[in-house]
């Protein structure tokens, strides 16, 4: 462990991260693939929990366009992110992996409820915790939840995972000279409104000192070189 920077990390993923080329439901293909980063860095003795939206079977906003609720909105996004964890859960345990989802909104079938200091207990004997549910109530984003998760059971880093390599100045996919940018304060995402996270998830970090890692997953050693305190992607810290 001497040469890992973090030792406790929450790792957030969208939805999307597990849907594949169709960019809609699970790929289980997408899910080995996260399982296997995972293993990868478990299996060096860091304690991984994580968090994932729903964004690959469900969005509210098509909902909430038609006249829908937002609170059964949120709610029916609630119920993806734990449909979700369970894909991942499967995917990981095939691996070897020890893992528990861990569930904001009660359903003792298939998760267990969220008890922060259970959590804790399951990270400290090498399980892989998945917080299911987002935050429990409607209006809140699962950025906000990974942001409030991670400061509960005290993480030493918030990751964001995507398929980019950090935050830049402007869409790379769209602008060939947009310029990637190594580091940020909580105000500046704020004030220039980079979509790193959402502004209350960004407010959350900024207030308990929680620094955020963007950083793409998908390439196969970012992960690794980032907890092992190698410059890779955007830090947001203070």
């Amino acid at each position: 462990m001497a040469d890992i920077k973090y030792k406790r990390i929450l790792l957030k993923l969208t939805g999307e991260a597990l849907s594949g080329e169709s960019s809609f439901g699970i790929s289980v293909d997408e899910a080995e693939v996260i399982a296997n980063r995972v293993k990868e860095v478990h299996e060096m003795g860091v304690e991984v929990a994580m968090v994932i939206g729903a964004g690959n079977l469900w969005r509210g906003i098509q909902g909430l366009d038609r006249g829908m609720d937002r609170s059964t909105a949120d709610h029916m996004g609630m119920l993806a992110t734990v449909m979700n964890a369970l894909a991942l859960m499967d995917a990981m345990e095939r691996q070897g992996i020890l893992t528990r989802v861990m569930s904001a909104v009660e359903m003792r079938a298939i998760a267990e409820p969220y008890i922060r200091r259970r959590a804790i207990r399951h990270l400290e004997k090498g399980r892989v915790v998945i917080f299911g549910g987002g935050t429990g109530n409607p209006f809140f984003s699962t950025d906000t939840a990974a942001a409030l998760r991670a400061t509960e059971i005290d993480a030493d880093i918030l990751i964001k995972a995507t398929k980019v390599d950090g935050v830049y100045d402007s869409d790379p996919n769209k602008n060939a000279n947009a310029k990637k940018i190594e580091k940020l304060s909580y105000i500046d995402v704020l004030n220039r409104r980079l979509t790193v996270m959402d502004s209350t998830a960004i407010s959350l970090c900024m207030e308990n000192h929680m620094p955020i890692l963007v950083i793409n997953l998908w390439d196969r050693t970012a992960l690794i070189r980032a907890l092992q305190g190698q410059e890779v992607g955007t830090l947001v810290a203070d």
